[in-house]
């Protein structure tokens, strides 16, 4: 089941996010506003800034290839929970990440 979310935005105003429902714990308060079933307690920014660990790991080890490539990229879906847990989902049939590695002829 879903739950509307409204997440805090770092310079002002929210935004709202579908996420999956789970018991609430301290991450999250109930809302007052219609339709919004809980209110996080950390910024949308906050929420996000927990992937970039992970992100910077993979595209540190591609980069430390002896054979460097020009460019890599590296896609992966989140989910959301309403106690402001960020969760690596799978990005279509049965990878977590779908990773690009790019040579450029010189």
């Amino acid at each position: 089941m879903e739950k509307l979310v409204e997440y805090p935005l770092e310079r002002g105003g929210s935004i709202f996010i579908e996420v999956a429902e789970t018991e609430p714990l301290s991450g999250t308060t109930r809302a007052r506003r219609e339709g919004v079933t809980e209110k996080a307690t950390i910024t949308f920014e906050e929420a996000i800034d927990k992937i970039k660990p992970t992100a910077a790991t993979i595209i540190g080890k591609f980069r430390d290839l002896s054979d460097r490539p020009d460019e890599v990229a590296v896609e992966f879906g989140l989910k959301l929970t309403t106690n402001a847990n960020v969760i690596i989902t799978s990005g279509g049939l049965e990878a977590n990440f779908k990773i690009t590695l790019t040579w450029k002829k010189e």
